[in-house]
């Protein structure tokens, strides 16, 4: 009997401490309704419970806070297209004149800067032109002395006056040969200066010709190799500036009488990409027979290179546009128990509020009850909020 009363003993004993450990409680018991109380749990989805949370906790878990307030709500048509190069920065290097590769300065991705040579040829052609361009100079200045001394006859009754009249022509003659010769040069790109100083050149550079990049960019694609020999209408290199993208948006037959040059355009790439912003430039004439699709262009900055000519993208096209009283993000709205909540921020913490959702876009809903203007609420972050209230726990409990 005594030994029994003491193992009675030490059981409420032990009953006692472990009733009364921090954080532990059993079913029932009267100290755990009051903290449930005060930490505003309502009931097991704690649909009238308040969250609360430090600002460390915010900034970890990505919880923005904004006020609520109105704004423009942009109804959007989406459209498939495609990133490409700008083609008016892009550029197809050729040889001017046919010659044997000699050099190769710049390989495929390699940056190039306006006017740096990328390829140095040999050119027999060239060494022609230079050389016809030579004898004109050379012939124009005999024709000058040949007229002075023709001139300086006839007026002193000396030589005949056909004479006079032939060395003119002669004169006339060399001058159109040269300016011809200097076209000639001209075209293949040499400056006045270059031919000033030509004559004083060594011989072994005439047959030189240098390929010279158009403007700054990337080298994108190389057809040449070290003697290969080329004709005037080979294709070395291209050259584009990525600096600046086009984007190509296909749109359908039924959307073009929605889609017009300045829409606001909200590009969509995925996979890590965040939304890029644009207007509609240009919007085609024409719907192409085989894809029944009419083009429609967005000029996207590329600084950094990030947009890749070749990917694929939804284009988010605001064909119409109304200020709303009351406009949140989509990402702001969460549905608890087939209900469409918002987490409002006041005193006591985050609480799910049941809103009424007016229009909507792909991106925007507009409020029309249950959120007030000026109210904080969750901006981002709000599936997080719902999961610490369907849990129960928010990172290890904290928070409450």
């Amino acid at each position: 009997m005594i030994k029994h009363l003491i193992w009675k003993t030490i059981f409420m004993l032990a009953m006692g401490l472990i009733i009364g450990l921090p954080g532990l409680a059993l079913a029932g018991d009267h100290g755990n309704e009051e903290a449930h109380a005060e930490g505003g749990q309502g009931d097991e989805h704690g649909d009238e419970g308040a969250i609360r949370l430090t600002d460390a906790e915010l900034k970890e878990f990505g919880i923005v806070v904004k006020k609520a307030g109105p704004g423009r709500l942009d109804v959007y048509v989406d459209l498939p297209g495609e990133i490409v190069i700008n083609a008016d920065r892009q550029a197809h290097v050729v040889p001017r004149v046919p010659g044997i590769v000699r050099e190769v300065k710049k390989n495929l991705g390699d940056q190039v800067k306006g006017g740096e040579v990328m390829a140095v040829l040999e050119s027999r052609e060239l060494a022609d032109t230079k050389a016809d361009y030579l004898a004109s100079r050379e012939r124009l200045a005999l024709a000058q002395t040949s007229f002075k001394r023709e001139e300086r006859l006839w007026k002193m009754k000396v030589s005949a006056e056909q004479e006079y009249l032939d060395a003119r022509q002669a004169l006339a003659e060399a001058r159109i040969n040269l300016r011809s010769s200097e076209q000639k040069l001209h075209a293949l790109g040499f400056g006045e200066n270059y031919l000033e100083l030509l004559p004083e050149h060594q011989d072994q550079t005439y047959t030189r010709y240098e390929m010279t990049a158009p403007f700054g960019g990337s080298v994108i694609q190389k057809h040449i190799s070290l003697g290969e020999a080329l004709s005037d209408s080979s294709e070395a290199f291209v050259v584009a500036d990525l600096g600046t993208v086009w984007v190509d948006i296909n749109v359908y037959q039924k959307d073009l009488i929605k889609v017009r040059q300045g829409q606001k355009v909200v590009i969509e790439i995925g996979h890590g990409f965040a939304p890029v912003n644009g207007v509609l430039t240009y919007v085609g004439p024409l719907v192409g027979e085989e894809t029944r699709t009419a083009l429609a262009r967005v000029v996207l900055p590329n600084p950094n290179g990030e947009l890749r000519p070749g990917m694929f993208i939804t284009a988010r096209v605001a064909t119409n546009s109304t200020e709303v009283p009351l406009l949140v993000p989509k990402t702001a709205l969460q549905t608890m128990d087939g209900k469409t909540v918002v987490f409002v921020l006041d005193e006591d913490g985050f609480e799910a509020r049941s809103v009424t959702v007016g229009q909507v876009n792909g991106l925007q809903v507009e409020i029309t009850e249950g959120l007030q203007v000026g109210e904080r609420y969750a901006y981002t972050g709000a599936f997080t909020l719902k999961a610490q209230l369907s849990k129960g726990a928010f990172g290890g409990g904290h928070g409450h």
